[in-house]
């Protein structure tokens, strides 16, 4: 199964529903179903922003799943329309010549499975 570790508090943004892309400086040809691991790293200034989110931070731990529908590399009318979906989340930077993996069907775990991350897209075994 493939994995995508990411730092929080953006891997739980994602397994609520709040944020559907994730940005890499790669891209991806890789289509369905991976594993959203968060990563150790917790960007604790940006939980401050977040305050009015409802969620929980869970460094170290596949989280849930997602369907990696889509890899688009994003430009300016692409990064503004992010900017109007949800300032909060994707107002922070400017994501111009980024690739925006698109996640969809997402599921949160209620078991959540403690691994250690990696980088880039990577496989776990059970």
């Amino acid at each position: 199964m493939k994995v995508l570790t990411i730092k929080e508090p953006w891997a739980s943004l994602i397994i609520e529903g709040y944020k559907k892309y994730e940005f890499r400086s790669w891209k991806t040809n890789y289509r369905g179903k991976i594993l959203i691991h968060a990563g150790m790293t917790i960007e604790k200034d940006m939980l401050k922003r977040f305050k009015d989110y409802k969620f929980t931070c869970n460094p170290g731990y596949i989280i849930g799943e997602a369907t990696l529908v889509d890899c688009i590399l994003v430009d300016e009318k692409f990064n503004e329309e992010l900017k109007k979906i949800d300032p909060v989340v994707y107002g922070r930077n400017n994501h111009t010549c980024a690739y925006a993996w698109k996640l969809e069907n997402v599921i949160k775990y209620n078991h959540l499975v403690p691994v250690k991350g990696k980088l880039g897209l990577w496989n776990y075994e059970k």
